[in-house]
């Protein structure tokens, strides 16, 4: 007999914590397709498979539901770090590298969610979705912090940071956001996530960078 032991399996899931997880995922769907007003606690209890008095359980209201779902799928997306700026590095490896993690996020099925759910909110309610939105635009926060501390180390020429953060975005989500959100087409496959970073990191680069005697920047 062999003295190595199996590892242990996994605790089922209770009942009760798939219920809550049913309800989330119709809730996402529901909110997504048919925006906060138009959805109702009886849609929900329908599209996840249980009753309404069980929804009522576990969320007293749709208000927090509905927050909740926003933070629900605010924290499915926000697994990467931002990369900070090297002085060691070349600009264009750092700045690929950088957009490569935010095209990355952008093709999130949760982040897409995420965005499509609060921009449908904003047509009804915009106080009700500031606060997320404020918080999708922390996630853009890194490339602003990247090109305020290039610019600093002298590899940047000087020019308004925030405009520059904006104008690099607009490069990215052209292609990998706004499509994906308001068009419903796919994320970008690998290669096109390339094709679309080198393109901005060269246009960028290209306006920003100060080139040294060596012709590198």
């Amino acid at each position: 007999m062999s003295s190595s032991r199996s590892a242990k399996p996994a605790a089922p899931q209770r009942l009760t914590d798939r219920k809550r997880e049913a309800i989330v995922r119709a809730a996402v769907d529901e909110f997504r397709s048919a925006g906060y007003e138009a959805t109702s606690m009886d849609r929900i209890a329908a599209a996840a498979g249980v009753s309404k008095r069980t929804v009522y359980n576990h969320f007293p209201s749709k208000d927090e539901l509905f927050g909740l779902t926003l933070e629900h799928l605010w924290e499915s997306s926000a697994g990467s770090e931002d990369l900070a700026y090297r002085p060691d590095l070349p600009l264009d490896r750092q700045l690929r590298q950088l957009l490569m993690q935010k095209l990355e996020l952008l093709g999130d099925p949760s982040f897409i969610d995420l965005a499509r759910v609060a921009m449908a909110e904003i047509i009804h309610s915009p106080e009700r979705a500031q606060a997320i939105v404020c918080r999708m635009g922390e996630k853009e926060t890194g490339v602003t912090a990247w090109i305020r501390a290039a610019i600093a180390d002298g590899r940047l020429i000087e020019v308004d940071v925030d405009f520059a953060g904006h104008q690099l975005q607009g490069l990215v989500k052209s292609f990998a956001f706004w499509p994906q959100v308001t068009l419903g087409q796919p994320p970008l496959a690998k290669a096109e996530r390339r094709r679309v970073a080198d393109s901005a990191v060269a246009m960028f680069l290209g306006c920003y960078a100060r080139q040294r005697a060596d012709g590198k920047a």
